[in-house]
């Protein structure tokens, strides 16, 4: 069963850091693309990073710069770490698993809120 768990959210001010794992169990990190998503109050889905099986990396706009993927096969994590966080990045955060060779995503986490104050 496929199953994903993000973690590491919370409330920081503005300039702080914080970063979010994503736990898979079902099946393996290291096998299948993974991205990173978040969504505002009010607002859609903002596509953040993806790594690759082979660990190809790729950045949104939002993301460059500021925001760094990595994974760990041997944990079968994924991570996101955010820095000099801003009030506009408040959202909920989603890790999501691809189907395969970039084709769309079949399994989402439930998400973990990052609140960032001024």
């Amino acid at each position: 069963q496929v199953q994903l768990a993000e973690s590491g959210g919370g409330s920081v001010h503005a300039g702080g850091s914080l970063r979010l794992s994503c736990a898979a169990s079902g099946f393996g990190v290291g096998s299948n693309a993974m991205i990173w998503v978040r969504q505002a109050q009010g607002k859609g889905l903002e596509w953040l990073s993806g790594i690759g099986s082979d660990g190809s990396i790729y950045y949104g706009d939002s993301a460059k710069g500021r925001f760094t993927i990595s994974k760990d096969n041997a944990k079968n994590t994924v991570y996101l770490e955010l820095n000099n966080l801003k009030t506009e990045d408040t959202a909920m955060y989603y890790c999501a698993k691809d189907k395969y060779d970039w084709s769309g995503m079949d399994y989402w986490g439930k998400g973990t809120l990052v609140t960032i104050s001024s």
